[in-house]
């Protein structure tokens, strides 16, 4: 594997092939097929897909072309998308808490108290190796994903243009990532075109980068300032002393059977996270949602978003503008189709698909003014924030999506936007698809700024700035 500048280039021949052999690392637990629990669609980031499109429960490959379709008589030329990786294992911080919480949970020796017996036959399957690895429901999600943009937008999506490598595919170089990147592929070549010779192929260059995909790990001022700043998410600590939270607190360890001074909020999020769990991998009620009814679920979903908007989204400025890269790296591949389409009425590069974490999706979106509340989420405004629009379980699910279509209409080009395959509206404009030059003169101030050395760098003392260093 070559490593140029944090980028790795992977032959898709090698990477698939290890890809297909490998198998599971952690052996499949067999879904159980169980009623959705009604707390489903409260898991934040933890959300299935299916909770924002319920229909693909029914046809997991069923397209809304009537969703899709312009006013206007435009012919699509180029497709760009920002993806979240599919569904995941718990990563091994997770997996200590919830083997905390199931320790507590199984210690009373009283039996026969209905949840507790059934908590303490519930098998303790998740384990330190899982890691957030990539999961077969989360290699499904993007399998079916890739067959249903495919089958939306079939023009951008030809054989012949993955052959020709002229497809482009970049993923963060985390292994639920890059699995994901290479479900997507395999979704193409054997569930859509059903190539026969893919092998042979498949001798095109998956890139791994960080610097696109990673942002956030490569902006010093993120990192210090919010990431390592012990002070910048305040605002969630407070709301675990809050009464909201404390009740559900009370309220599970009754159900358990425990001193509430057993169970801290951080623990019951880790039950509340093991009913997702259960759910999202093996398709499972878990007893470990009867914890929960759905007033305690909005105080956990609140308390995830709370987290979500001050570490990822509009709580402090430099989560959204650690994004920069990835925002001119967006606009750059539309002028060039823009330009190439103009000059030759051909695009290069009619497909880019860019594979990396809900981190990567939550900065992008809020630095192009979306889901932003007129009041800031505060640990004091839970029941002000009800109605709130910044909902991570809406926004970025498991395999959640932001796809950028770019159209040659007649006099213009414009773009459609789609989150989670839905149309989406650019802030400040009613039109599904503006003209592009519209949607550039909406971003100029970021166009013309928005430069990720200057927003990164930290000043020093004597003021002036800290050269950034990057992992080599």
């Amino acid at each position: 594997m070559a490593v140029v500048l944090n980028r790795h280039v992977v032959l898709l021949t090698f990477a698939f092939t290890r890809f297909c052999s490998a198998g599971n690392l952690v052996a499949n637990r067999e879904h159980q097929t169980g009623d959705i629990p009604a707390i489903a669609k409260y898991f934040g980031t933890k959300t299935r897909y299916e909770e924002v499109n319920p229909y693909l429960l029914n046809d997991i490959l069923f397209v809304n072309k009537t969703s899709l379709q312009l006013q206007q008589e435009c012919t699509p030329v180029h497709i760009s998308a920002v993806i979240r990786h599919g569904t995941r294992y718990p990563t091994a911080k997770n997996v200590k808490m919830m083997k905390d919480i199931y320790k507590i949970a199984t210690k009373t020796k009283r039996r026969g108290l209905g949840l507790v017996d059934d908590i303490s036959h519930w098998d303790m399957w998740y384990n330190d190796t899982m890691d957030g690895q990539l999961v077969k429901k989360g290699r499904d999600d993007h399998m079916n994903l890739a067959f249903r943009l495919a089958t939306a937008y079939p023009s951008l999506f030809t054989e012949d243009s993955f052959r020709d490598c002229r497809m482009k595919f970049i993923t963060s170089s985390k292994h639920r990532c890059v699995d994901s990147t290479l479900s997507f592929i395999e979704g193409l070549v054997m569930k859509y075109w059903k190539m026969q010779d893919w092998r042979k192929d498949l001798h095109c260059q998956l890139e791994v980068n960080d610097d696109l995909m990673r942002f956030f790990d490569k902006c010093e001022r993120f990192v210090v300032d919010v990431e390592q700043n012990k002070t910048a998410l305040q605002q969630v600590d407070l709301f675990k002393t809050k009464p909201e939270m404390q009740g559900v607190v009370d309220k599970v360890a009754s159900l358990l059977d425990v001193a509430a001074s057993d169970i801290t909020a951080d623990l019951v999020e880790a039950a509340f996270y093991m009913c997702s769990y259960d759910l999202s991998i093996r398709n499972l009620k878990s007893p470990w949602c009867q914890l929960f009814d759905q007033e305690d679920a909005k105080v956990l979903e609140y308390a995830n978003d709370l987290k979500q908007y001050w570490k990822r989204g509009y709580g402090h400025e430099i989560n959204s503008k650690s994004s920069c890269t990835l925002f001119h790296d967006l606009f750059r591949r539309l002028d060039k189709a823009v330009e190439e389409s103009e000059r030759s009425g051909t695009v290069s590069e009619p497909a880019a698909f860019q594979i990396g974490h809900a981190e990567t999706l939550l900065p992008l979106l809020s630095l192009m003014g979306f889901f932003k509340d007129e009041t800031p989420l505060t640990a004091d405004n839970f029941a002000q924030q009800w109605g709130r629009v910044f909902r991570t379980g809406h926004i970025v699910p498991y395999a959640s999506n932001l796809v950028f279509i770019l159209h040659r209409c007649e006099g213009s080009y414009r773009l459609q936007l789609l989150l989670n395959e839905k149309p989406l509206s650019f802030p400040q404009m009613d039109d599904p698809a503006p003209e592009y030059q519209h949607v550039k003169n909406l971003y100029s101030n970021l166009l013309e700024g928005c430069d990720f050395k200057k927003e990164c760098k930290l000043p020093s003392a004597n003021g002036t700035v800290n050269p950034i260093i990057h992992e080599l």
